[in-house]
């Protein structure tokens, strides 16, 4: 077996600096990690990890609570999953999924939270642990989630560069802080361009869309995009607007939220804004162990951009 002398032998360093690489990276140098994090790979050389844990006093346990349901037709939480993995597996923690109709036992050295909601917030402010939301919030909380405002913002501003004359928003029915931020970005750009806002709230799902559009089909005139919240509204508009014989993109242009999976499968594929769900797993992971091994209690909010996919619902 590769011992730890092996791998200070071959990132020509002292044992003790390995140890300390291990033990408490957060006293060593960036240069110094990635010189024997690279040798401990090329020998294929695994930490005790019990052995780490009785030095630094820690369970080496990340937990991760999911307190919505997880659609298991979509790969979103999945992907979050894979990128939270991946950064705390780089310093040597392991992954335990809390969900909602799952059993929180163990210890654990900090917490990610997602699909959180403001009833939520007193039992997370009693966690005596570093904690990371997945997702923004006016609570507080340090968090990573995607730039909700700007995304939107871009989602109008695409529509109305391709000749869409009138945006309607459908939006999710929940006061949270991202949908919000994703509202508010509707509502200041299309309040620029002199139109009156014009909003409709649902549940995340397609079908209370696809019911509001045959319903109401008489209301909106041609030429309008629809600015989705989630992928899922956008693919109930798409149904609803097909099932009265809508031209889309020509006369109803369609933009989604999302880009993990809907968007692909529907019939004409979504234009989406397309979030970076890996990269933000990977930057709680990172953000939560900075705030365990270095005792960092500041508020950080960190916000991905995310990407416009042009697909076949717009022009």
């Amino acid at each position: 077996m590769t011992t730890l002398a092996d791998v200070a032998k071959k990132a020509n360093v002292s044992a003790m600096t390995v140890s300390r690489v291990i033990n408490h990276p957060d006293k060593v140098t960036e240069e110094l990690k990635q010189l024997v994090h690279q040798a401990m790979l090329e020998l294929d050389y695994q930490p005790n990890i019990a052995a780490k844990s009785l030095v630094s006093k820690r369970s080496h346990i990340i937990k991760v609570y999911i307190l919505e349901e997880m659609d298991t037709t979509e790969p979103y939480y999945m992907n979050l999953l894979v990128g939270i993995a991946r950064s705390i597996g780089k310093a040597h923690y392991s992954l335990q999924l809390v969900t909602t109709d799952g059993v929180d036992r163990g210890p654990a050295d900090g917490c990610i939270i997602t699909g959180f909601r403001q009833k939520d917030m007193d039992w997370i402010k009693n966690l005596k642990k570093p904690v990371v939301l997945f997702g923004e919030n006016e609570a507080g909380f340090s968090f990573v989630d995607s730039d909700n405002y700007q995304g939107i913002v871009s989602a109008c501003k695409h529509a109305l560069d391709t000749g869409y004359q009138h945006l309607v928003y459908i939006g999710l029915e929940l006061e949270e802080a991202f949908t919000k931020s994703r509202e508010k970005g509707y509502i200041d750009t299309v309040t620029k361009t002199g139109q009156a806002p014009k909003i409709h709230r649902f549940e995340n799902r397609s079908s209370a869309a696809r019911t509001f559009i045959t319903a109401q089909k008489e209301q909106f005139t041609e030429n309008t995009c629809f600015i989705c919240a989630t992928d899922r509204l956008a693919l109930g508009i798409n149904q609803g607007l097909q099932s009265i014989g809508a031209q889309i993109p020509k006369d109803f242009g369609i933009v989604g939220y999302d880009g993990v999976f809907l968007d692909q499968v529907s019939s004409p594929k979504l234009t989406t804004m397309k979030q970076a769900i890996v990269e933000m797993g990977e930057a709680c992971g990172e953000l939560l162990i900075q705030k365990i091994e270095q005792n960092d209690t500041s508020l950080r909010q960190q916000r991905f951009l995310p990407q416009l996919v042009v697909r076949e619902s717009t022009r």
